[in-house]
């Protein structure tokens, strides 16, 4: 009978817990702006920035210092393709510099006095590109631009070169085996295909981190003592506390996360190949494994602040542990190591191979078992430290206690002298 009343009175507990959490993050705007504003508006905001992946008719400036047929003919093709509009016609770099500081032009091609002089002296010409780096996506159109245009002419002018009698003869010579480049994972070679969908994941941990972070600091700033517990017959049990303050933070990012990682990318078109299945497999185990995450980080904040600097700094570097952004082979294997930490280095890795990639739940099977690692672990991390941090509050509560009786047995003596 004992045991069904232990039973009762531990699911009242959580359900106590749960409520109380629940209407602590209502109250809270911090919480709030966490828990919902920004994984509901800055995905839509970064994706709709990024939801032209491509530019065209990127504005250039010529300088072109030899004036000759080959010149003109670069500057034609440069100026017909899709991506460049050759827009100013510059005397010198100076001038050209110029029209780059003003943002009238993106980029500069020099085409220098010896570049006829060169190719008909069968040596190698060579010409200057220069780019504003400020935006990759203008970077990449004008110097691939420059690039598979001197391909062409390269190859225009071997074939004129090598002596060849008919059509056949030059096809082969020029291009002697065929091949169709496609793009696999990433059909519109955009930034957006690419990198968001691991930037939602990352918003997913970073989000639930800092805002248990900040309920963490405002339950500090609240209790007398400063302790991260509060003292009531409902908090006597750490895996009521730990079970029921979980279950808070689960039941808003359940829905959090479907909105991240299924309605986002629908809404802007990324590559969705996973079926929602797999996706759910995945999606357990990494918000489990980020919200004991989260808590056992929230026992380092004291102040509502703190949880800002620890976090907030740290989110670029973990997208390129991620090797989303920066190839895993050349990470050094230090923080290859460190990433190990941090569950969105395998929840960002299996989601984009499960949905930009139409990989199977068995092909992100490693992934998907350090997650359920890492949520276990995490879970007895945070389990110990609130251990830790009901046992500092007990032992203040009763120094505090046994200092207030001797205050009382002082006052009786001296009242009594």
């Amino acid at each position: 009978m004992s045991i069904f009343r232990n039973l009762n009175e531990g699911l009242h507990d959580i359900c106590f817990i749960w409520w109380r959490e629940m209407k602590l993050m209502a109250r809270d705007e911090g919480v709030i702006i966490f828990f919902l504003v920004v994984p509901i508006v800055y995905p839509l905001l970064y994706s709709w920035i990024y939801n032209n992946e491509t530019v065209h008719e990127v504005p250039v400036a010529v300088v072109d210092d030899s004036h000759s047929s080959l010149s003109r003919q670069f500057i034609r093709m440069c100026d017909a393709s899709a991506d460049v509009r050759v827009a100013y016609y510059a005397q010198d770099m100076d001038e050209a510099q110029s029209l780059v500081s003003r943002q009238l032009v993106k980029g500069v091609y020099h085409i220098p006095s010896d570049f006829d002089l060169n190719i008909n002296r069968m040596q190698q010409a060579t010409v200057s590109v220069y780019c504003d780096m400020a935006l990759m996506l203008t970077y990449k159109a004008i110097f691939q631009t420059a690039q598979l245009v001197t391909m062409d002419m390269g190859t225009e002018i071997k074939t004129k070169l090598a002596g060849r009698y008919t059509k056949q003869e030059e096809l082969i010579a020029s291009k002697p085996l065929a091949f169709d480049e496609v793009p696999i994972f990433n059909p519109s070679g955009g930034y957006g295909s690419s990198i968001l969908p691991g930037v939602l994941m990352l918003i997913l941990q970073q989000t639930l981190v800092l805002g248990i972070g900040l309920a963490a600091g405002t339950a500090r700033e609240q209790n007398r003592y400063g302790q991260l517990v509060p003292m009531s017959k409902h908090y006597h049990g750490v895996s009521r506390i730990v079970a029921g303050k979980a279950l808070a933070y689960f039941m808003v990012y359940a829905v959090m996360g479907a909105w991240l990682l299924l309605a986002v990318p629908r809404l802007f078109h990324f590559p969705q190949l996973a079926q929602w299945t797999s996706l759910l497999a995945v999606a357990l185990p990494y918000v489990l494994a980020c919200i004991f995450f989260g808590m056992t980080v929230s026992c380092l904040v004291r102040y509502r602040e703190n949880v800002m600097l620890l976090m907030v700094f740290v989110s670029v570097p973990l997208l390129f542990m991620t090797g989303l952004s920066w190839p895993q082979s050349n990470i050094p294997g230090v923080w290859q190591g460190i990433s190990w930490l941090f569950p969105s280095t395998f929840g960002v890795r299996a989601y984009v191979r499960l949905n930009s990639m139409g990989a199977s739940l068995a092909d992100v099977l490693f992934e998907y078992r350090i997650l359920w690692i890492q949520a276990g672990a995490y879970f007895l991390l945070a389990y110990l430290v609130y251990s830790f941090q009901i046992n500092q509050a007990h032992k203040r509560i009763k120094q505090e206690y046994q200092e207030m009786k001797e205050r009382v047995e002082q006052r009786k003596k001296h009242t009594q002298a």
